[in-house]
C-alpha cells in the first residue's frame, strides 16, 4: 500500500468521523459508496472537499468520471496522484 492510499484512508476516517475504524479496515479495493463502506451522498460531499482542502485539487462534482475516482481508496489515490502530477 502506498502512502497515498493510507493517507487518504486516514482523511476519509477523520472526515466522515469514523472513529469505530482504523486505516487496516479500509482495504484499498473495498467499494466506497453503495455495498462495501455504506457512504451516501453527504459523505461524498465531505469528502470531497476534504480531498480539496488536502491536496488543493478541484473536483468537479459533475463530471462523468467522479464517480470512477470516488469507487476506492485505490483509485481515489491514482486520481489524487495523477493531478498532483499535473
Amino acid at each position: 500500500m502506498s502512502d497515498l492510499q493510507l493517507e487518504i484512508k486516514s482523511l476519509i476516517i477523520e472526515a466522515l468521523g469514523l472513529e469505530d475504524m482504523t486505516t487496516d479496515d479500509l482495504a484499498a479495493d473495498l467499494t466506497l459508496f453503495g455495498d462495501g463502506l455504506g457512504l451516501d451522498s453527504v459523505d461524498a460531499l465531505e469528502l470531497g472537499l476534504a480531498i480539496q482542502k488536502r491536496f488543493g485539487i478541484k473536483i468537479d462534482a459533475e463530471a462523468k468520471d467522479t464517480r470512477k475516482h470516488f469507487a476506492n481508496v485505490a483509485s481515489l489515490a491514482a486520481f489524487v496522484s495523477a493531478h498532483q502530477a499535473a
